[in-house]
Formats: C-alpha cells, structure tokens, sequence
C-alpha cells in the first residue's frame, strides 16, 4: 500500500492533467472564432471545475459531483477565503459545462464570450498553481 500522501498527489496530478486537456483543446479551438466557440466555452469550463477540485483534493475537502463552480470556491473558502474571492468572476464559465450542450436551454456561445472563457480558465489554472507544491503537480508541464 502506497502512503496517503503519495495517492493524494498522484489524483491531485490527475485532476491537473484532465484540467490541463481541456485548456489546452480551448486554446487551439478559440482561434476557429463562431465555429468552435460553444466548444471552447464548454471545456473552459470542465477546466476550471478541474482545477479547483485538484485543490480540493489536496487541501482533502471532499466535494460532490458537481459542475457549479461557486460551489467548489465555497468549499475551497474553508482554507482559502482569498483563493475564493480572487476567483469569483469565474462562476461565470458554470452555465457552459451543462447548459450550453443542449438546443433551447442557453443561447449559443459567441466568439468574445470564448476568448473570456478562456481567459478565465487560465486565471483559474494560474490561481491553483500558485497554490499547490510542486510536487503535487506531478510530472507534467501544467502550466500551458
């Protein structure tokens, strides 16, 4: 059996590494404007909920299956009410990890409202780095 800390950063690296995918599948699609901007939103979104629940994990707050960014910086508050505030703006990005997908439930995604979205995932990823020891991080350039 392999010690608690070690399992706790290797799915702190996991979370990271999904986090960062989607980033990254945000910042090629973004350039495509109108085409891809539903898309880019949407994994903006998948990257930041990633983001913040890596910290989760490492900060060990159990949270609930849950796209509702506002509710993980609140769990995120319990040990850094800073972290919380500094990302507020992002609760934003919450609509697109569900509503967006669907015909009639939220209008589509325009090309502006992608270049924001991914501006925000980044000040997500930036935000959680800042925060996490390297060594949580794993082996994998998270940092775009």
């Amino acid at each position: 059996m392999r010690p608690r800390d070690e399992v706790k950063r290797q799915i702190v690296a996991e979370w990271l590494r999904k986090a960062q995918a989607d980033l990254a599948v945000a910042d090629r699609l973004v350039s495509e404007e109108a085409v891809f901007a539903n898309a880019v939103a949407f994994h903006c979104q998948q990257a930041a909920e990633k983001f913040l629940k890596a910290f989760l994990v490492w900060a060990e707050i159990d949270f609930p299956k849950t796209h509702d960014l506002k509710e993980l910086l609140t769990l995120a508050s319990r040990v850094d009410e800073q972290l919380a505030s500094h990302l507020r703006a992002t609760t934003s990005l919450t609509p697109y990890g569900v509503d967006l997908r669907y015909p009639g439930d939220r209008m589509d995604a325009s090309p502006a409202e992608a270049r924001e979205a991914v501006r925000l995932a980044q000040m997500v990823r930036d935000a959680v780095l800042t925060l996490l020891p390297m060594s949580a991080c794993g082996n994998e350039d998270t940092s775009g």
